[in-house]
């Protein structure tokens, strides 16, 4: 089976789709990636690569084929609207022209914001008389108006437009979360062609050897008890709250956050554990995504948290399931579905978003947690992913769905 893969993220950007398509190659699939030029997260065209020209390469044999983008540049959001439309205008101009004489059964979209590159995979398909897969990460426009990025009501009614020309132009739609269903059949046409499959967790092994810069991170979070979050440090994550807890829990100094990763709201965290004196709050920046199975497994219990907006209540951090893999106890400020997922799972504490009182409660309630009573929590969230998460499990799903949607 040949399947065309249009993603503007791609491999050597740490995305999970990369992963997940090593593993459908190994299950027989024939795969072309037609993405941009690697620039997240730093915002730069990554070396060995340039902005503008179309690029060929391949990566664990996987054809890989690369269009003209603009770069993302960093706390810009004029550079990361023209990163985006850059990549749906490349790819409706060049896509066809780079494939042409290529033969393909399925062409299959990995949705993640924006949506909008989509767009060209409709044409690109129709002339290939491939079907089309979609596998929907993120809500559109409720994630454009939850962020602050759009809150003009004509033009979120506008995107809500081409959203549903995208998703009633698709064959067959993939969700990443249950509670996405009903969102995404109010904009079909068929909801019958809905079906949930939810994201596999990135690559967990560790690096060979370590850095040192690895290696003393670990110690410091293998010290006391550590609150480990790993990931996007953006507005979406509610990082004001989870200030505001750390202020609560000065009185407990064998508490220590650690926020690893980077993004928008860096510098604000910078500034204000400067200037609240927060002692208990590490900020150590980014980190490979091969450090994670070393760090994270030191972490007295994991982070994850959201702000509260309805969008978020439908959505699955997929650091949840990164998490849930680890083998860690879990506290998670999120409602909606990432919370019954872990109260499920029984894999740690939920608390509301938005809530810092209540998000200092659910860290001092797991530090007087028995440490028995935590291992069991971590051992039930790795029995939860393995049933509901492994990456064989979700394979074999995607692999179903592009075979039937070929079939239908």
């Amino acid at each position: 089976m040949r399947v065309l893969v249009v993603s503007q993220y791609y491999w050597p950007e740490t995305f999970i789709i990369t992963a997940e398509i090593a593993r459908l190659r190994q299950e027989g699939i024939e795969v072309t990636v037609l993405t941009g030029k690697p620039n997240y997260p730093s915002g730069n065209v990554f070396p060995g690569y340039r902005a503008w020209g179309i690029q060929h390469e391949k990566h664990e044999g996987t054809e890989i084929v690369r269009l003209p983008i603009f770069p993302r540049g960093q706390n810009s959001a004029i550079r990361l609207m023209l990163n985006y439309l850059s990549f749906v205008l490349s790819a409706a101009f060049f896509g066809p022209f780079v494939l042409r004489g290529r033969s393909f059964e399925t062409v299959f979209v990995y949705a993640l914001s924006p949506i909008l590159q989509a767009l060209p995979a409709i044409p690109i398909a129709r002339c290939k008389r491939a079907r089309l897969v979609l596998w929907v990460q993120d809500l559109w426009p409720e994630s454009l108006s939850a962020t602050g990025f759009v809150k003009n009501l004509h033009v979120l009614a506008a995107v809500r437009q081409v959203v549903r020309f995208i998703y009633r132009r698709s064959d067959r739609i993939l969700v990443q979360s249950r509670a996405f269903r009903a969102p995404v059949a109010a904009l079909t046409d068929d909801p019958g062609k809905i079906h949930y499959v939810p994201n596999p967790v990135p690559d967990l092994r560790p690096p060979q050897t370590p850095s040192p810069e690895i290696r003393a991170l670990a110690d410091q979070i293998g010290t006391g008890f550590s609150i480990v979050f790993a990931g996007n440090l953006g507005r979406a994550q509610a990082l004001d709250t989870v200030m505001d807890a750390a202020g609560r829990l000065s009185d407990l100094p064998q508490v220590k956050l650690f926020l690893i990763g980077s993004g928008s709201m860096e510098p604000w965290l910078h500034d204000e554990v400067s200037r609240r004196g927060l002692s208990n709050v590490a900020l150590p920046g980014r980190f490979p995504s091969d450090a994670m199975p070393v760090l994270l497994p030191k972490a007295s219990a994991l982070l994850v948290s959201l702000r509260a907006e309805e969008i978020f209540a439908h959505t699955v951090p997929s650091k949840l399931q990164t998490y849930f893999a680890i083998g860690r106890p879990v506290i998670a400020m999120l409602d909606g579905e990432g919370a019954a997922i872990l109260t499920e799972a029984g894999a740690g504490l939920t608390c509301p978003p938005g809530d810092a009182e209540a998000l200092a409660l659910a860290i001092r309630t797991m530090y007087e947690t028995s440490q028995q009573d935590r291992q069991a929590m971590g051992a039930a969230a790795r029995t939860y992913f393995e049933a509901e998460f492994a990456p064989d499990k979700i394979t074999a799903a995607l692999k179903r769905h592009l075979i039937a949607a070929r079939d239908d």
